[in-house]
């Protein structure tokens, strides 16, 4: 699966995510992107997942239409984080284009 990682989204957790590829925005460019230009540039790069630690962007986003997937950590501590990494790898496997799951940590 072809994944994208939102600015707030730990990088060191690609390491636990190699059976995928995996790129953040910054190495696509677009860090400056505002959230729903993100969205709309990712999916046409054939990203299949966007994972976040943005907790506003369902309200902010309409994600009805959206043709990938979205996972929202819901914090932006590596030590929280890594104690999940199985739950993570998990969901990770299972999201379907167009789900919303958010993983509380």
């Amino acid at each position: 699966m072809k994944i994208l990682f939102d600015q707030g989204t730990l990088v060191p957790l690609r390491r636990h995510l190699i059976e995928h590829t995996v790129a953040t925005a910054y190495e696509q460019g677009w860090s400056k992107l505002s959230n729903g230009d993100l969205l709309k540039a990712a999916e046409e790069a054939g990203f299949q997942l966007f994972i976040t630690t943005d907790q506003n962007l369902r309200y902010q986003q309409n994600l009805r239409e959206r043709q990938m997937a979205i996972v929202v950590l819901l914090s932006t501590s590596w030590p929280k984080i890594s104690r999940r990494i199985d739950e993570i790898k998990d969901i990770v496997n299972v999201v379907s284009v167009g789900s919303y799951t958010e993983i509380p940590i």
